[in-house]
């Protein structure tokens, strides 16, 4: 019937954090906890009496480092990995590593903060694990779609796009959305545009303080300067602006010119930053003057965001199910008619250069 739980394997050295994620984790009517191990070394224990769907797994731990772990994975047999990370710069540096070697999605740690922040960071690891099933670093697709939280659309950040005229511009704005998978895909998208190229605002779906350090590697290798979006910042032309972790970033105009609003607010699609909240912020400030695009990720965050700018007069572009890792939010915008053409990951930065101008 598809609706076979996902098996969980917990890897962690701490006995309080492996207690409170099988919690969370049999909280999830789709997910099971297969078993814990204190280290890597119980985990391949484990591993070799029964294969688990996901593994969650720390980076800091005794005897054997997660990341050596994660490369002995990946190298041998690959199981899709949800990386458990504190938020240190230390630990963020380190989780990107971990994005490299394979690991298909970071979620930080949750801390006992208030019932909000308990509640946001059970849906932030019980959407990672199920992303991570789907991600092509395993055979078997779980087809299952059972959903339990409350899901916020874009109307929880601001209203629907009312059709209105708008001061002329010749500025281009380009917004993109990503999620699991994306930090690959933006990295080879952002590494093939020129340094001229129109402003970009990126969400991809990341815990807070990554999204600095992402943006930071990314600067150092492309053309166009990258930066972590702040609260003011101007789209420009040759600059992108990558959302903070845990923040909606809105595209907003004063006259002529476009610039970044950041701000906190309800998950939306069960993210924050969410990609419909920027696309539709694009489709209600720029219109007909912006280009859409949306890549790699589990769910459906984007498409209807998407579709409103396709409406408002944007062109509009999805990756292809065969360059995504996970093809979620391309293949919901896709089912809508929210994209004008789909495209695999190397062609669109060229496509993209073509219609910006």
């Amino acid at each position: 019937m598809g609706n076979k739980k996902l098996s969980v394997l917990i890897v962690d050295d701490s006995a309080t954090v492996r207690q409170s994620l099988a919690e969370i984790i049999e909280s999830d009517p789709m997910l099971e906890v297969m078993g814990t191990a204190s280290d890597p070394y119980v985990a391949a224990k484990k591993i070799k009496s029964q294969i688990p769907d996901v593994i969650t797994l720390d980076i800091e731990m005794p005897k054997m480092d997660g990341l050596t772990f994660l490369r002995k994975i990946m190298s041998q047999h690959p199981i899709p990995v949800v990386i458990i990370s504190s938020l240190t710069d230390k630990g963020t540096e380190t989780g990107l590593k971990a994005l490299e070697y394979g690991a298909v999605e970071i979620v930080t740690k949750p801390q006992m903060y208030s019932k909000d922040f308990i509640l946001e960071s059970k849906i932030k690891i019980c959407e990672a694990i199920k992303a991570a099933a789907h991600a092509k670093v395993r055979r078997k697709v779980v087809s299952s779609n059972i959903r339990v939280e409350p899901k916020y659309s874009a109307d929880a950040v601001l209203p629907p796009v009312q059709k209105h005229s708008m001061i002329k511009t010749t500025d281009i704005v380009v917004s993109v959305g990503a999620s699991t998978g994306g930090t690959e895909a933006l990295l080879r998208f952002l590494k093939d545009l020129p340094s001229d190229t129109p402003g970009i605002v990126i969400v991809q779906h990341m815990p807070e303080m990554f999204t600095k350090s992402f943006a930071e590697r990314l600067n150092e290798v492309c053309k166009i300067t990258v930066k972590e979006a702040e609260n003011g910042d101007s789209v420009i032309r040759g600059r992108a602006l990558i959302a903070p972790g845990n923040f909606h970033t809105l595209l907003k105009r004063s006259g002529a010119k476009y610039y970044v609003e950041v701000k906190t607010g309800p998950f939306v699609n069960r993210h924050r930053p969410s990609v419909d909240v920027l696309f539709r912020s694009t489709a209600k400030y720029a219109g007909s003057n912006s280009i859409g695009i949306i890549m790699t990720g589990m769910g459906d965050d984007g498409a209807r965001g998407l579709l409103e700018m396709k409406e408002a007069g944007a062109k509009t572009i999805a990756q292809d199910e065969e360059s995504s890792v996970v093809f979620g939010m391309p293949k919901e915008a896709i089912k809508i008619n929210a994209a004008d053409i789909v495209l695999p990951l190397d062609k669109i930065a060229s496509h993209l250069i073509k219609i910006a101008h």
